[in-house]
């Protein structure tokens, strides 16, 4: 199995929000991220990227 990280772009730069994503759920402008460990994270942000082979999904926020 391919695990993604989450990430959220600040000022050109990646910082890592969440590790191993399992689910990624949109509501309007909000992201409810939950990975393999039950962790989850809402953010108020939009899909900028998403890249399999180096396991990233990029949001910016809004």
């Amino acid at each position: 199995m391919c695990e993604a990280h989450a990430y959220l772009l600040k000022d050109n730069t990646e910082d890592k929000i969440l590790e191993s994503v399992d689910l990624v759920e949109f509501d309007d402008d909000e992201v409810k991220l939950v990975n393999i460990f039950g962790e989850q994270k809402t953010l108020r942000a939009r899909l900028s990227r998403y890249d399999s082979r180096e396991g990233k999904i990029v949001f910016e926020s809004v």
